[in-house]
């Protein structure tokens, strides 16, 4: 019978026990200290807000002169821990907080990443986009007759798909359509084959492709739709002065037909004239209606097409801007739900801002375009696009102040929200922020 009591007893002992820890566990000053990252990233001149909720007292020390620590530059300093703790500094570096409970006891390190200051003006603008390919693009195969009455086609011979993207033909570098008909009316004639070196994802091959009389048409066929160029309207993101670059669009540049990304050869970015709008309905995206001004004035050229834009060198910023001074970015991390703003064009040239609502932020490990989902919130947009439509992407997305990111797609069954990207990897992507800047935070 005592053995039984005492049973009883350890299990309500441990029941006990397991209550207490949940009730911690669930407790605001437990969960501040758990969700906290073991690193913090500021800009040079950026005050940085830690705030921990637990009202106990703590002793903080740097490892380095580097901050500013509750406006002190003392390099130890005593805390509330229930109130706010700011850092500051003036120059970039990094150095190491380490946090001790009554000046005793440790309790948190953390590691401080102090990097250049960094300011754009916002775009919003909407451009026009001209892309040569660094190569001949294959979008399908066509089948040709020959002098026998056969259908065969050389391109599906040769092993080439939907994609590949054709770099020189009998050593030469060729990006330019109407070349390859005079190469493959000599090749034919000559009873030859052409060498061509082909570009598959990051794979590089050779192979031969030899021309085939079209006995309808009268002359030399590939047996192959090609393209060499590109041309569309998006959004410029930002214009980043102190190094001359930009960033727009938010999201690759893919060719229309076989859907892989356009590895870009040269490029430009034109003024751009929104002449009407192509209202966005469920399961319908709209899209702007927009032409090219002055073809002669190029605004800037296109160096990189990536999973999240398109960037390049632009001399100086677009006329219309909603507002042509500087203001701060926003790593991912600093991204949070809530209100925040849209920059674009709806008509002509002018920029309007809009309000949106942040609704979903995820914590990325490593960059991704799926960073954030918005929702359009305000009524004047609603009533002239119905939501998020094409052409779009790319807009600058404001909260608190600081740039965040741009928006990217649309959701087809729900076009009043979709996703945007954080504008820390539009930076990285741009040469403006270096990637080892890059914070590794734990996925939530």
């Amino acid at each position: 019978m005592k053995s039984l009591n005492a049973y009883q007893r350890k299990r309500w002992l441990g029941l006990l026990l397991v209550i207490i820890v949940c009730m911690l566990g669930l407790s605001s000053p437990i969960q501040h200290f758990a969700a906290f990252p073991n690193e913090v990233r500021l800009f040079s001149g950026q005050l940085k807000q830690l705030d921990y909720g637990m009202p106990v007292h703590a002793q903080v020390t740097s490892d380095s002169e580097l901050l500013r620590i509750n406006g002190s530059n003392d390099r130890s300093t005593s805390i509330n821990l229930n109130k706010p703790l700011t850092i500051q500094s003036s120059h970039s570096g990094e150095t190491t907080l380490k946090l001790k409970l009554f000046g005793k006891i440790p309790f948190k390190t953390v590691k401080v990443n102090v990097v250049p200051d960094l300011r754009v003006i916002p775009g919003g603008q909407t451009i026009g986009v001209k892309v040569k390919s660094a190569g001949i693009m294959v979008v399908g195969h066509h089948q040709v007759v020959n002098g026998k009455g056969t259908k065969v086609s050389p391109g599906e011979t040769a092993k080439l798909q939907l994609g590949d993207l054709i770099v020189r033909i009998n050593g030469n570098y060729v990006n330019e359509v109407y070349k390859v008909a005079k190469l493959a009316e000599e090749a034919g004639t000559a009873n030859r084959s052409l060498q061509l070196t082909v570009k598959r994802g990051t794979r590089m091959f050779e192979t031969k492709l030899t021309p085939v009389f079209d006995a309808e048409d009268r002359a030399w066929r590939l047996g192959l739709y090609i393209r060499d160029s590109a041309a569309g309207v998006g959004t410029l993101t930002f214009y980043a002065p102190d190094q001359g670059v930009y960033g727009a669009l938010g999201h690759v540049i893919t060719d229309m037909d076989t859907q892989t990304p356009i590895e870009v050869g040269e490029g430009q970015i034109l003024q751009s004239n929104v002449t009407s709008i192509n209202k966005s309905q469920t399961g319908e995206p709209g899209e702007k209606r927009a032409h090219f001004i002055k073809e002669s004035k190029v605004l800037g050229n296109i160096e990189r097409n990536t999973p999240f834009g398109i960037f390049g060198k632009m001399k100086e910023l677009p006329a219309h801007s909603y507002n042509q001074q500087t203001i701060p970015v926003a790593f991912a991390e600093e991204v949070k739900e809530g209100p925040a703003q849209l920059l674009t064009v709806v008509n002509g040239q002018k920029v309007e801002r809009f309000n949106v609502e942040i609704v979903h932020v995820t914590k990325q490990q490593s960059p991704a375009t799926k960073g954030m989902v918005i929702k359009i919130t305000d009524r004047r947009l609603l009533e002239q696009t119905g939501g998020i439509v094409q052409g779009m992407s790319g807009s600058p997305i404001i909260q608190d102040g600081k740039l965040i990111g741009a928006v990217t797609h649309v959701f087809v069954n729900d076009p009043t929200s979709g996703y945007g990207c954080f504008i820390e990897w539009m930076l990285q992507d741009a040469g403006v922020l270096l990637k080892q800047a890059s914070l590794n935070l734990k996925a939530a």
